[in-house]
């Protein structure tokens, strides 16, 4: 799918109102096959990005889990490390 779109559930804290609009964002952002919609598109590119964050909201708020929350920072250091053995030469 996407890179840019990250796990959000199960995080201590929780996803931010923001991580939920990003995460919307790119994610009409690869549907739609543009990063910014022509002025006749905008307002429905506006309405999907609001219905994404608006059902992830949901979705995060509906999951359970019985797993440890995990730690942003100890997880953002996974992903830096993962980058720099993927990309290393």
């Amino acid at each position: 799918m996407c890179r840019n779109i990250h796990q959000l559930h199960n995080f201590e804290p929780p996803a931010t109102s923001e991580e939920i609009q990003a995460a919307a964002l790119q994610y009409v952002r690869k549907v739609a096959g543009a990063t910014r919609p022509s002025q006749a598109n905008q307002e429905a590119f506006d309405q999907a990005v609001a219905a994404v964050a608006a059902a992830t909201a949901d979705l995060l708020g509906a999951l359970v889990t019985t797993a440890p929350a995990k730690n942003r920072e100890v997880e953002a250091a996974k992903a830096r490390a993962r980058a720099e053995r993927r990309y290393a030469s």
